[in-house]
């Protein structure tokens, strides 16, 4: 039983450090990309996966990191916004009117939906909206919050930040 926890805490001790060796590598990455690289990298970080991060971060150059992007076909996908959406996704901090592709630009996948983007929908995302416009290298966007968007015909409508309660099945707020 003894060996066993000491087994135990030797693994959980063992994959924090990988999980945090790994992060630090992440970021000593991007911070060795130049101030105009790294910008590029935000634009287009949250419609990338984990792999393509990872493929494009590992190129040796800025002309190999701007092809990679045309190979995976990002950068067709971002000039083929209109130019309001580049603007807004350059920005980094999304806008009533702009299309659900440009709020993917931005914000990412939403953790879950509800309904169809081309007619109504909301998409949530955990955590806030304002650590999400703040900082735009952050991927830990807070814990215990949401944020509601409402799109109508692919367009935003709007947003709103929801506080989490914890409330029993009638509807009563516990204290």
């Amino acid at each position: 039983m003894k060996a066993s926890r000491q087994l135990l805490l030797l693994i959980s001790v063992l994959m924090g450090t990988i999980v945090v060796l790994t992060g630090c590598t992440y970021d000593a990455a991007i911070q060795r990309l130049s101030p105009a690289e790294q910008s590029q990298f935000y634009t287009y970080k949250h419609v990338m996966t984990a792999a393509q991060t990872r493929a494009y971060l590992a190129k040796a150059t800025a002309a190999e990191r701007t092809a990679y992007l045309s190979e995976i076909g990002l950068a067709q996908r971002f000039q083929s916004l209109d130019p309001e959406d580049r603007a807004t996704v350059l920005s980094g901090w999304p806008r009533p009117g702009m299309s659900a592709e440009a709020l993917l630009f931005v914000w990412g996948d939403p953790d879950y939906t509800d309904g169809d983007s081309r007619r109504y929908a909301h998409w949530h995302y955990l955590g806030s909206s304002f650590g999400r416009g703040a900082y735009r290298s952050n991927t830990s966007w807070g814990f215990g919050s949401r944020v509601d968007v409402y799109l109508v015909a692919g367009k935003v409508v709007g947003w709103v930040d929801v506080a989490p309660s914890v409330s029993d099945d009638a509807g009563d707020i516990r204290r």
